[in-house]
């Protein structure tokens, strides 16, 4: 398994086998001291502005980081920024607003470790926090935002001890939201063929093609330049120009090798969580988010790595289907993640705190 330092280099094969170093070592000594400035530790008196970094740790649909904050000493606002909306892949704006509860959370669980209480509440299309007064409580979930990753690689294929997947369920508790843990070769079997019937329809589909590749960032100068999007060696492949990770994306990136990436993925896998609301609406999106961070972080408290596998909930045509097989009852599929064993790969970019945070309108 190769290091963080050789993938950044383009020291793997990727791409469709292509390798090529691309990556000197000033950039990725640049990259790797701006994560380490922006997943910095709170100080001991943090600013809100220090609560906010926190939370801009969220993970979210294609590293687009599409909220907007609002804050003072008492509250905050958590805002959609739709301007980084995702139509194709995402036009009921579910994974938008599922990220928003995502950084709710983070910036819930960074004010409890800074000595503040909050209450969450949903206002319209906004998050309200509220912040009280409270003694200072750390815990594993909150020192595991800074080392939180989507890790899209071939696992290990270990089995989670039972006490481990139990920690897991209590940690995603939240009124509203069901979790279901699927273990086992036949359930990781039935949801590969969702997965891969969603991924052959999105491959298939040109704009959906055209919004992903406009999202990648094929190197880590190209990352730090934006704040944003997918780095391409976040996913393991080589650090690659411009020009040329453009010109070759299409070339490579095919129906037929992502599904055989994806077998290889979700069988090396130990299980698949998926996330159900009871409520088909916003309110109930920024819960999914809540529920599945906290599993997210305890999850790499316990060192494991996770990945989402969206694609049954993703395909109009699969997420009735999917809702079926799974027994919901009529409600709808919200997130499918696979978790287990991996090393850590290299950590996405996020956009300057100055830059997301706005006046209260």
């Amino acid at each position: 398994m190769p290091t963080r330092r050789q993938v950044l280099a383009g020291g793997v094969v990727g791409f469709g086998g292509l390798a090529l170093a691309h990556c000197s070592r000033a950039e990725m000594d640049t990259y790797e001291a701006t994560q380490a400035k922006l997943r910095a530790p709170l100080p001991v008196s943090p600013q809100m502005t220090e609560l906010v970094r926190f939370a801009a740790l969220a993970p979210n649909s294609h590293n687009v980081q599409p909220w907007r904050f609002s804050i003072d000493e008492r509250r905050c606002w958590i805002s959609p920024d739709l301007t980084r909306r995702l139509p194709v892949v995402d036009p009921d704006d579910h994974h938008l607003f599922v990220s928003l509860g995502c950084a709710a959370e983070n910036l819930m669980l960074a004010a409890q470790a800074s000595g503040k209480s909050s209450a969450v509440d949903m206002r319209g299309n906004r998050i309200e926090i509220v912040f009280g007064g409270g003694d200072a409580r750390q815990s594993p979930m909150f020192d595991a935002i800074p080392r939180r990753q989507t890790t899209r690689s071939t696992y290990d294929g270990r089995q989670v001890p039972a006490d481990a997947l139990r920690l897991l369920e209590e940690a995603a508790k939240l009124e509203g939201v069901s979790l279901l843990l699927l273990t086992g070769k036949p359930h990781l079997e039935s949801v590969l063929d969702f997965v891969i019937q969603g991924n052959s329809a999105q491959m298939d589909d040109a704009a959906f093609v055209r919004e992903l590749k406009a999202w990648i960032r094929f190197n880590p100068t190209e990352a730090l330049a934006t704040g944003d999007g997918l780095l391409g060696a976040a996913s393991g492949n080589p650090s690659l120009p411009g020009w040329l990770g453009r010109a070759v994306f299409s070339t490579v990136f095919r129906k037929n090798s992502e599904n055989r990436k994806y077998a290889e993925h979700i069988r090396s896998s130990a299980g698949v969580a998926v996330f159900v609301s009871d409520q088909e609406s916003k309110a109930g999106w920024v819960n999914i988010g809540r529920s599945f961070q906290r599993f997210a972080l305890q999850a790499t408290a316990l060192d494991l790595r996770h990945a989402h596998i969206n694609q049954p909930v993703e395909v109009m045509a699969l997420r009735s289907e999917f809702s079926k097989w799974l027994g919901l009852g009529g409600r709808r599929a919200d997130l499918v993640v696979r978790f287990g064993y991996a090393p850590a790969l290299p950590m996405s970019v996020r956009r300057p705190v100055e830059r997301i945070i706005e006046p209260f309108a």
